[in-house]
């Protein structure tokens, strides 16, 4: 079966099974069920913050740590859709490259496929498979959209934002309402000019911060293409996030629950989208409905109220 390969680890088995999860594939899902007992042992990291600011770099140096240190790490790189192919752009995957042949790692691309939040639909699920497989670290690395990555907060164990000096003024740095998900905060790019006050600045928008302070969010200078040399300040990123793993205690209990309920959340979200979607296939679609919109003969909310009541 299928399902023992993946308890084995067998990358084929497991890289077949998310391709399925994320088509939706019913038998895949049954499956998925089947394997969720088997889960909770993965710690999860959230790698989030804005576009430009190096996050995939910023990964591939963290495998680096967490394979020296012997532990397995499953990484799942949400990208853009293609406007082609409708599948994910596998910029991540390109330049983590240098981790393919390394049986400790496994390397794994979404597509977004028009879902907010930074996050793929099937983030939940192929994380629950990498952490069935075993995998000690599972990093999640979002698309880099900006300010609505919250997402990842309710993924992730430990949500780690990225930024950079240089971004703009401090009212451009305010706006980043990323910030406010924010475990641990990293200032990469830190042999630039300003690195010093982007952590001034972060330090005194913790302050600002409702409910939690600046003792408990850590903020940690890096180059990250330095990879794991010692100046490149790498170390220091994975202590942090160790450090409040170490914070969370009895906590992590809670932000279990708290991940739970959010994924729960996300599947009804997405069965009533798909049951939706089937609906309006079989009513002709949506261009018979914006057509009797068009030609007056019923308003939006009506039409929308009558896909909802045959659901």
């Amino acid at each position: 079966m299928r399902i023992d390969k993946v308890l084995e680890g067998d990358i084929r088995s497991a890289a077949r099974l998310m391709r399925d999860l994320d088509d939706r594939v019913p038998s895949a899902i049954e499956e998925l069920k089947a394997l969720y007992p088997h889960t909770g042992n993965g710690y999860i990291i959230g790698i989030t913050g804005n576009p430009g600011a190096g996050k995939s770099t910023l990964v591939d140096s963290l495998i680096s740590v967490y394979r020296n240190a012997s532990l397995r790490v499953g990484v799942v790189c949400v990208d853009p859709t293609s406007p082609f192919s409708g599948g994910a752009i596998l910029g991540d995957r390109i330049r983590m490259q240098r981790h393919a042949s390394d049986s400790g790692v496994f390397i794994r691309s979404l597509a977004t496929r028009g879902q907010l939040g930074g996050l793929s639909r099937s983030t939940f699920d192929v994380a629950s498979v990498l952490d069935a497989m075993g995998f000690d670290r599972i990093i999640i690395e979002t698309v880099g959209v900006g300010q609505d990555e919250i997402e990842v907060m309710k993924t992730a164990y430990t949500s780690v934002v990225v930024t950079v000096p240089g971004l703009g003024d401090d009212i451009q740095a305010i706006k980043a309402g990323i910030l406010e998900i924010a475990d641990v905060l990293v200032v990469n790019k830190a042999d630039r000019e300003g690195a010093d006050r982007a952590v001034r600045d972060l330090f005194h928008m913790l302050d600002l911060r409702g409910g939690v302070g600046r003792q408990e969010v850590e903020i940690v200078k890096c180059i990250a293409t330095l990879g794991t040399r010692e100046e490149s300040g790498i170390a220091d990123v994975a202590k942090a996030i160790d450090s409040h793993r170490g914070r969370m205690g009895q906590q992590e209990d809670a932000r279990r629950k708290e991940r739970a309920k959010a994924h729960i959340a996300e599947l009804v979200r997405g069965m009533l989208a798909d049951r939706a979607d089937a609906t309006l296939r079989a009513q002709g679609g949506l261009d018979g409905l914006a057509d009797g919109v068009v030609r007056g003969e019923q308003d939006p909310y009506t039409a929308a109220e009558s896909v909802l009541k045959s659901l």
